[in-house]
């Protein structure tokens, strides 16, 4: 690396740092104006949203925190228009998983195998758990998770943000979403689909959201009678951004798509790319460039590098892709086609190979303010990426920040940023720590 490494052990090319603050890992960043509204992944304290001043850059200032009163949930996203804030709520991952839905119908195929009712060994060995993690299945499956949704806020008060409306939705909750001053564009599971859909609500009234439409990629709506044609929830929405009459949306393992919402009732889809296969990391995120380049429409995508949980499934990658940036010719939508790829390369992070821990792409930030062909890319281990997209056939990497690793965690891990108005730079880490950062391009 060309790097220099500073006196607190970050690595970083045209960027430096302003200020640090030690919060507790974070999924999401995002600010208007001099305010900074951070979402944070399940931790300890159960704290799921902060508040900060940052018109200073130097010395930003914690207004307020929301913490989590069910500690199942979580709310690792926010956005806000104005005075109103979005929240999520999403449940927490754990060990057992999804296998208590698939309880029922696993009992009743082992009974029918077996003349009688099966016992916890065998229907231990059928859902790949351990004998003794049966109860706690058994005990998700009696009290389904309920808390699954989203909070609408009053920030008028930065100090004392006030709950207005808690929107409940299904299954495991809402993932990341967009917001406009009318609409809020929710990625969440619903009764009788398989995996996130979009539901779209009318928020002008935000004590009493109402849902205005649905889209889903065919293959989801199994209540309907529509079958997948993928395995489990590999297909599904991330979330979408909208830019004009149109969503544009990463779908995991399904790809991209863009949607057109002219008519907010009735979105349809007009465009669609997927790379999968051969390309084994899912579509995390998905927008369009704001002006033509080369005369051509085009657009970006990241991908999501997916979670490496000990040295042996490390090995396991190794010759594997990671996860990247790509860009894309949208000129006619019908017939959406690649035209490059940046990736970071394993040598430029000193945590590129360690575990517990990813190393790829994760998200960039979802507008345009640092600049019309700027994108801030979070790069897991390989921190903050700052790519030029301006020669759409060759982008070009003009800055990078690497975090030291904190908390007593092995390595970084860079989960999201953001960029204001005076082109400062925020970022967040899944384990900890928040960043305000300034770049300055030789």
């Amino acid at each position: 690396m060309d790097g220099i490494t500073n006196k607190t052990g970050t690595l970083a090319h045209n960027v430096k740092r302003l200020s640090h603050l030690d919060l507790p890992g974070a999924g999401q960043v995002y600010v208007e104006g001099t305010h900074c509204y951070v979402g944070h992944i399940p931790n300890k304290q159960q704290l799921g949203t902060s508040i900060l001043d940052v018109a200073d850059p130097k010395n930003p200032k914690i207004l307020s925190q929301i913490f989590i009163e069910d500690p199942d949930s979580h709310s690792h996203k926010a956005r806000v228009v104005g005075d109103l804030m979005i929240i999520n709520s999403e449940r927490n991952m754990t060990a057992i998983g999804r296998k208590a839905d698939e309880l029922p119908k696993l009992r009743a195929r082992l009974k029918a195998e077996l003349g009688r009712d099966a016992n916890h060994a065998e229907l231990a060995a059928k859902l790949g758990v351990a004998v003794a993690d049966i109860p706690a299945v058994e005990e998700a499956e009696r009290n389904p998770y309920e808390r699954g949704g989203f909070s609408l806020y009053d920030v008028s008060d930065k100090k004392k943000p006030k709950l207005i409306h808690f929107h409940k939705t299904h299954g495991r909750g809402v993932h990341r979403f967009d917001m406009d001053q009318d609409y809020a564009y929710i990625s969440t599971e619903m009764p009788g689909y398989i995996g996130n859909i979009l539901v779209t609500y009318d928020i002008r009234n935000p004590a009493r959201p109402e849902e205005v439409s649905r889209w889903w990629m065919p293959g989801q709506h199994i209540a309907g009678g529509e079958k997948p044609t993928w395995s489990g929830r590999q297909n599904r929405l991330h979330h979408t951004l909208r830019f004009g009459n149109e969503l544009w949306a990463g779908c995991w393992h399904g790809g991209v798509r863009v949607i057109d919402v002219t008519d907010i009732r009735n979105p349809k889809t007009t465009g669609a790319y997927n790379y999968h296969p051969p390309y084994p990391e899912p579509s995390h995120t998905f927008m369009p460039v704001l002006k033509k380049l080369d005369g051509k429409r085009i657009a970006v995508a990241i991908d999501e590098e997916d979670h490496a949980h000990d040295a042996e499934e490390m090995a396991r990658r190794r010759g594997r892709p990671h996860g990247c940036l790509w860009v894309l010719d949208v000129t006619d939508l019908a017939n959406i086609k690649p035209i490059s790829l940046f990736e970071v390369s394993e040598l430029d992070s000193p945590w590129s190979r360690t575990t517990p821990g990813r190393f790829g792409a994760h998200q960039f930030q979802e507008n345009w303010k640092g600049g019309d062909t700027l994108l801030y890319c979070a790069w897991f281990a390989g921190g903050l990426r700052i790519v030029d997209v301006a020669d759409p056939s060759a982008p070009q990497e003009v800055g990078w920040y690497i975090p030291e690793p904190c908390g007593g965690k092995p390595c970084p891990q860079t989960n999201d940023t953001d960029v204001d108005d005076r082109g400062l730079i925020y970022l967040v880490d899944r384990y900890c720590g928040f960043d305000i950062l300034e770049f300055k391009r030789k």
